[in-house]
């Protein structure tokens, strides 16, 4: 059992060495403990700082990608030096590298799939009570489009097996917090939390500058994904609402026309009519996007099984199935020299 802990960084050399040097070399069950640098586009020390603490494989981005990207691309990394968990956690030294060992036992136990840090934000001091009240709500809002029970889904601070990373595609451009729990809970992925405690401030985030682009970033992310996994229940809704709002002209029209009132309602009728048609729009677009939602579930089929001839297969099968044994992973070829950076081309992300 490989565990891999990758730490994306933008400028982190003030707090990298406290997060590397907070991190386990030794977790019960697990056989080997690697860590990856993702360097996305730093300007300063953070390399260096990684190298002087033993740090051999390193990730990096000519310019900044934004932490989405970082994340997928230290998880391609991860799956070929034979991961079997990937943990994530920030170079900011915001979470508690001693408690990885508690975030990859109920996966190694075969409990969960997916194991979220739950910072316990109402705890935590600098948080005003504007921005509590936000993580709460957009947690809700969160769970509501996985079907989950989440506390905390803003949590960087998480451990995946292999199985789940086959199974989850990032796409969004921000961050891939929100994203990944709603893949997952719609997948059936096991997911839980473990209670943490954080670590004193340091900085100030850099993927957004204020609380309302935070929420603005969310709310679009959230609205993807949930138009991803379940098209048919959004535009139905929709439909449903205008669909009503149309049928009560009519329906007031002919009520009037019934008491003998034969006043002008074009105007009402006009606007019922727009309101219908606007409705069967949203049923076509529904079916439509349904449509697609089933051929992209084809695809990621097609993607999960490249996974495995590209990395092994994942070892879930021997904890859900009982009697069947899975395939024993063949670990791929290491690189030929891991200490070696490798450059991703540029592209138009946020910052991390």
């Amino acid at each position: 059992m490989k565990v891999v802990i990758q730490v994306p960084c933008l400028n982190e050399e003030s707090t990298l060495a406290s997060v590397l040097e907070s991190l386990p070399t030794r977790i019960d069950g697990v056989d080997q403990i690697e860590i990856v640098i993702i360097d996305d586009g730093s300007t300063d020390r953070t390399v260096e700082v990684a190298r002087e603490h033993g740090v051999t494989h390193i990730v990096r981005h000519a310019r900044n990608m934004g932490l989405a990207r970082s994340f997928r691309d230290g998880v391609e990394y991860a799956l070929s030096i034979g991961a079997d968990i990937v943990v994530n956690t920030d170079g900011d030294n915001q979470y508690p590298g001693d408690r990885i060992g508690d975030l990859v036992a109920p996966i190694v136990t075969g409990q969960a799939d997916i194991v979220i840090g739950d910072r316990q934000t109402h705890t935590i001091e600098h948080f005003s009570p504007f921005k509590k009240t936000m993580q709460r709500f957009g947690s809700w809002v969160v769970n509501k489009a996985a079907g989950t029970k989440l506390p905390d889904a803003a949590s960087g601070f998480r451990a995946y097996s292999r199985y789940s990373l086959y199974r989850l595609n990032i796409v969004t451009q921000f961050s891939y917090c929100m994203e990944t729990i709603i893949q997952a809970g719609n997948k059936r992925l096991a997911i839980i939390s473990v209670p943490i405690d954080t670590n004193a401030k340091t900085r100030e985030s850099r993927l957004f500058s204020n609380n309302f682009e935070h929420m603005l970033k969310s709310g679009q992310a959230i609205l993807r994904s949930y138009t991803m996994y379940r098209p048919w229940t959004l535009f139905a809704t929709i439909a449903a609402v205008f669909g009503l709002i149309g049928l009560f002209p009519f329906v007031r029209f002919l009520v009037l026309r019934i008491a003998g009132n034969d006043g002008n309602h074009i105007q009402s009728l006009i606007f019922g009519s727009a309101m219908i048609v606007v409705a069967v729009l949203a049923l076509a677009l529904g079916v439509l996007s349904d449509l697609m939602r089933n051929n992209r579930i084809l695809h990621e089929e097609t993607l999960e099984r490249l996974r495995e001839q590209q990395y092994g297969p994942s070892r879930i099968a021997e904890h859900t199935l009982p009697g069947f044994r899975a395939a024993k992973p063949s670990v791929p070829a290491k690189p030929a020299e891991a200490s070696a950076a490798t450059t991703t081309s540029p592209a138009t992300e946020g910052d991390a």
